[in-house]
């Protein structure tokens, strides 16, 4: 079963990607709402794949993601802004855009395990 990290301050956006991670046969790291406590997760429990909110109350999810490339597990930044907003060096990461639905997460994380080359963490659940 593939672990997810779910990164987002809102306990109602993480509550709802932990509903939909578990229909799709996942299991969900966290939810985090804070970069310590995101990084604390990755140390302790690594995710096979990670959805990060860009914006975190007042600091952003950066290094995070920084974090999670130095160990080659795919992210996607989940956020209300536009890709312009992005950091230049994370222009070519997976954004799905806020709000989302179940059938945009369904097909970020098919992107975001498939990335993740000889992981043994198969398809995901319909």
């Amino acid at each position: 079963m593939p672990r997810i990290l779910v990164c987002d301050d809102e306990p109602l956006i993480s509550l709802m990607l932990q509903e939909w991670l578990t229909e799709l046969d996942c299991e969900t790291v966290g939810p985090a709402s804070s970069v310590q406590t995101a990084l604390t997760l990755i140390e302790n429990t690594p995710p096979d794949a990670a959805i990060l909110d860009l914006s975190l109350g007042g600091e952003d999810s950066y290094s995070v993601a920084m974090d999670l490339r130095s160990r080659h597990i795919p992210f996607a930044f989940a956020t209300g802004y536009a890709d312009k907003a992005l950091d230049t060096a994370f222009k070519g990461e997976l954004v799905v855009a806020k709000p989302f639905d179940f059938e945009a997460i369904k097909s970020l994380l098919g992107k975001l395990l498939d990335s993740k080359a000889g992981s043994g963490t198969g398809a995901i659940g319909s």
